[in-house]
C-alpha cells in the first residue's frame, strides 16, 4: 500500500503541475524501491498466435461491415452503390486495393478522392480512423499512374529537360513518414510490384538515388536537404518545380507551434516556383529562347534568399512567432512596406501545384487557429468535413471512473486487466491491444513500474526512448498484442490497428489530445472501449466532455480556447466558490 500510495502521489502531481523539476525527488525515490524492468512482451495476456493472420485491411474490413449490419447503419463504410472505380479510380489500382482488403471506400474516401482528383487545393477534416491516410494516397497514385510526366509543362521549351513529377506527403514525425511509405507500397499490382517508388526523407534517410514518384518527408529534414543543395541551383529549382501535389498531413500541428515557420516556409517556395513557372510558360510565346535562361534562374533564387529573409524566420525547430501567419498573408517586404496579399497576387498567376491538407483535428474559430489560417491562406480550397469530426464516436464506448490517491492505482490496475477479460473487446485477428495514456514522460515511468509490479508487462512509447527502441516497441505491439503506455506522441498520426481499449491513466491536458486519445480506438468502423481515470481536480472538465457527448456538441467546446487544462484548473483554484453557474454553463458559454 506504501508503493502504490507512492506511484499515486507521483501521477496526481504530474496532473496538477507541469515544471519537471517537481518530478525528480518522487522519480528517484520510486525508481531505487524498483527493480522490475519496464519494457518487456505481455506474455501471459497473450492469446496462442494463430498460424496464418489474415491482413490487417481484409480483418477489419469484415469486421466493420459486421458491426455495420448489425446495428442497420454503417458509419464507416459509403454505400454499397460507391465503389472504386465510381469515384474515378483505375481498375489497375482498384485491383490493387482490393488485394489489401480495401473492397468498399470509406464515408470520407468517397468523399474526398473527386475532390483531389479535379484539382482543387482540398482540406480534409473528419475523425480519426476514417480512412484519409488512403483517402489522399488513392488519387495521387491515379494521378501519378494516369497522367505522362511533365505534361503540365509541354508548353516549354523542347530543349529544357524538365524534372520528373512527383507528389510530396510532409508528417510531423520520422515514424508517421515510415507508416505513410509503408501503406503506399502495400498497394501492389497483380505481379506484386509496388505501383509507384515511394522513399521517406527523414531521420537517418536521404534523397534517394532513384527518382521516386512520392517523397514523405519531414519539414525540417526537407529544407535541410533544400539547404544542403542549395549551390547546385538548378538542381534546387529542378525539385521544386517537379513537385506536383503537395500534403499536409496532421495539417493543424504543421500549421503550429514548432512546425509553423518550416511549414510556412516551404509554402511560399512553392507559391514561389508557381509564379516563375506561370511567368516562364507565358514568355514562351513572346519570346521562347528566354524560356530558360540563366537570368531567370538566378533571378529566383534570389527572390528566394528574398523572401526568406522578408518572412525572417528562425530555422531552429521549436521557435515560434505569432506574426509570422500575418506576414504571410500580408507578405512584408526588407522595406517595410505591404505587398499584395496571397489573395490578390495568385490571379496574376497560373497554378501548377496542388495542396491537400489532411487532419483529425482543425478548429477553424479564431485567425490564428489552423482551420482560420487556411480559410485565409487558400480561400477557394474544397473542405472535406467528416460526419464526426470533434465529436463523440458512436461506435465508442466510454467509462468515467473518478479516482482518489487510495484508489488511482487499483483502479488502474483493474482496468488494463478488464480490457482483456473481455471477449467483445477482442480484435479480428484474435490479438487484444490496450494504448495507456500519461501526460509526461516521467508518468508513463511510473505507470509502466506500476503495472509491473502487478505482474503486468508491458511496452513503452515516449520521446526519451531511443527512435529505434520506439520502433521495435511499435512492432511487437502490433504484431503481438499486450498493453503500450506512452505519452501523446503516440496519440496522433500512428495507426496502431485492432486497438480495443484505451486508457487515460491522466486525464488529458487539451481537447485536441483527448480527441486523439480517444481516436486510437473505434478505428475503421470496429468498436472500442475508453476508459477515463480522473480526480477531482478536473471533475468539472469532464463533466463537460460528457456534456458536449450528450448535447451532441463538438468536444473543443468544452474547454477554453486559449487555455489548457492546466492553467483552466490553477484559475479554478483562485475563482470564488461561490459561483452559481452550473459546470455545464459554465465551461460551455
Amino acid at each position: 500500500m506504501i508503493l502504490h500510495q507512492r506511484c499515486v502521489s507521483m501521477l496526481l502531481l504530474c496532473r496538477q503541475s507541469s515544471p519537471p523539476r517537481l518530478f525528480s525527488p518522487l522519480i528517484s525515490h520510486f525508481s531505487s524501491s524498483l527493480s522490475s524492468s519496464s519494457s518487456s512482451q505481455l506474455r501471459w495476456l497473450r492469446p496462442p498466435c494463430r498460424s496464418r493472420t489474415r491482413s490487417f485491411a481484409t480483418s477489419a474490413a469484415a469486421a466493420a461491415a459486421e458491426v455495420g449490419d448489425k446495428r442497420g447503419t454503417d458509419t464507416f463504410f459509403a454505400e454499397e452503390s460507391i465503389s472504386w472505380t465510381s469515384l474515378g479510380v483505375s481498375d489497375r489500382l482498384s485491383r490493387a486495393l482490393n488485394n489489401v482488403g480495401l473492397n468498399r471506400p470509406s464515408l470520407v474516401q468517397a468523399s474526398c478522392i473527386p475532390c483531389i482528383l479535379s484539382g482543387n487545393d482540398v482540406v480534409v477534416a473528419a475523425e480519426t480512423g476514417s480512412g484519409k491516410t488512403h483517402g489522399y494516397l488513392v488519387p495521387l497514385m491515379e494521378k501519378l499512374c494516369t497522367i505522362p510526366d511533365n505534361s503540365m509543362n509541354s508548353a516549354v521549351d523542347g530543349e529544357m529537360k524538365l524534372p520528373h513529377q512527383l507528389s510530396l506527403v510532409l508528417c510531423p514525425n520520422v515514424m508517421l513518414c515510415e507508416q505513410v511509405v509503408r501503406m503506399a507500397n502495400g498497394l501492389c499490382d497483380d505481379a506484386g510490384e509496388p505501383l509507384l517508388r515511394v522513399a521517406a526523407v527523414c531521420g537517418r534517410q536521404g534523397w534517394p538515388v532513384d527518382a521516386p514518384d512520392i517523397i514523405v518527408s519531414t519539414p525540417v529534414a526537407l529544407l535541410n536537404y533544400l539547404r544542403a543543395i542549395d549551390s547546385e541551383k538548378r538542381r534546387h529549382a529542378d525539385i521544386l518545380r517537379g513537385v506536383k501535389y503537395v500534403v499536409f498531413d496532421e495539417a493543424d500541428m504543421l500549421l503550429c507551434g514548432s512546425f509553423q515557420n518550416q511549414v510556412i516556409r516551404l509554402i511560399n517556395l512553392f507559391r514561389f516556383d508557381e509564379k516563375l513557372l506561370s511567368r516562364a510558360t507565358k514568355s514562351v510565346v513572346e519570346k521562347p529562347e528566354d524560356s530558360c535562361s540563366d537570368s531567370l534562374i538566378a533571378s529566383e533564387f534570389q527572390d528566394d534568399k528574398d523572401l526568406q529573409t522578408d518572412l525572417n524566420l528562425p530555422e531552429e525547430e521549436g521557435a515560434e512567432d505569432d506574426t509570422v501567419l500575418e506576414e504571410l498573408t500580408e507578405g512584408v517586404d526588407a522595406e517595410g512596406t505591404k505587398r499584395k496579399d496571397w489573395r490578390r497576387v495568385r490571379k496574376f498567376y497560373e497554378r501548377s501545384k496542388q495542396y491537400i491538407f489532411v487532419a483529425a483535428t482543425l478548429p477553424v474559430n479564431g485567425k490564428k487557429t489552423a482551420g482560420g489560417v487556411l480559410k485565409r491562406m487558400f480561400p477557394e480550397a474544397s473542405w472535406v468535413s467528416g460526419h464526426y469530426l470533434h465529436h463523440h464516436n458512436p461506435r465508442l464506448e466510454q467509462k468515467w471512473i473518478e479516482v482518489t490517491v487510495d484508489t488511482q492505482v487499483d483502479v488502474l490496475i483493474d482496468s488494463v486487466k478488464q480490457g482483456f477479460r473481455s471477449k467483445e473487446l477482442d480484435s479480428a485477428a484474435g490479438l487484444s491491444r490496450t494504448m495507456v495514456f500519461a501526460n509526461t514522460v516521467e508518468a508513463v515511468e511510473a505507470v509502466s513500474k506500476i503495472l509491473a509490479t502487478s505482474g503486468i508487462e508491458c511496452f513503452r512509447y515516449h520521446s526519451d526512448t531511443s527512435l529505434e527502441e520506439r520502433t521495435q516497441n511499435l512492432v511487437d505491439f502490433q504484431q503481438k498484442g499486450g498493453i503500450l503506455v506512452c505519452t501523446d506522441a503516440a496519440a496522433r498520426g500512428l495507426d496502431v490497428t485492432n486497438v480495443s481499449h484505451v486508457i487515460q491513466a491522466e486525464f488529458a491536458t487539451s481537447a485536441v489530445d483527448f480527441l486523439h486519445r480517444v481516436g486510437r480506438t473505434a478505428r475503421a468502423g470496429l468498436p472500442g472501449l475508453v476508459t477515463s481515470l480522473y480526480s477531482d481536480s478536473n471533475r468539472d472538465l469532464v463533466d463537460a466532455v460528457r456534456q458536449a457527448g450528450t448535447l451532441d456538441l463538438p468536444v473543443e467546446k468544452a474547454f477554453s480556447r486559449k487555455r489548457s487544462f492546466r492553467k483552466r484548473i490553477k484559475k479554478r483554484g483562485r475563482s470564488e466558490v461561490g459561483d452559481t453557474l452550473s459546470v455545464g454553463d459554465r465551461v460551455l458559454a
